[in-house]
Parts: structure tokens; C-alpha cells; sequence
């Protein structure tokens, strides 16, 4: 069976991931907005959005380490079947 290229562009997949899960960056977004009404530091809403991304990285790698364990193929076994072994 033919097998499709396992080497993909890692940040695009990052893009579709953030594009697919912007729900992450609610509270960036929340605290962009304390920023701007309240005065608060800008860092804390950077700091959000940059764990946001960390943690769809960690995401990623996860994702991407459980597909290569679940792809690794099972060593021979020994045919005990005795109609099928070819021994009379």
C-alpha cells in the first residue's frame, strides 16, 4: 500500500490548528481588552496568546508522537496454526 509523505509543513499546521481552535485566545483577548480600558500591562495579554500557542505546540507533538506509536508495525509471529503452517 502506498504511504503519503509524512513530512508536512509544521507551521502550517500550527496556522490550522489556531485557525480551528481560537477559542484559546479568549483570554488574551479579554485581558487586551482590560489593557485598553483599565490600563492593565499589555504583557499579560501576550503572555496568554504566547501559552496559547505553547500549548498547541505541545498539542501538536503529542498528536504527532501517538500517530507514530500507533503506526509502528507488529514484529512477526510464529504461524501455530497447524492447516495453515505447510507442515503434513
Amino acid at each position: 500500500m502506498r504511504r503519503a509523505r509524512r513530512r508536512g509543513n509544521f507551521f502550517l499546521c500550527l496556522l490550522i490548528n489556531m485557525l480551528l481552535n481560537p477559542e484559546g485566545l479568549i483570554p488574551a483577548v479579554i485581558l487586551l481588552v482590560l489593557h485598553v480600558w483599565l490600563g492593565w500591562p499589555v504583557w499579560w495579554a501576550v503572555l496568554a496568546a504566547g501559552l496559547w500557542i505553547l500549548w498547541l505546540i505541545l498539542w501538536m507533538r503529542l498528536i504527532g508522537w501517538a500517530g507514530k506509536c500507533g503506526s509502528t508495525p507488529d514484529p512477526p509471529k510464529e504461524n501455530k496454526n497447524p492447516y495453515s503452517s505447510g507442515k503434513s
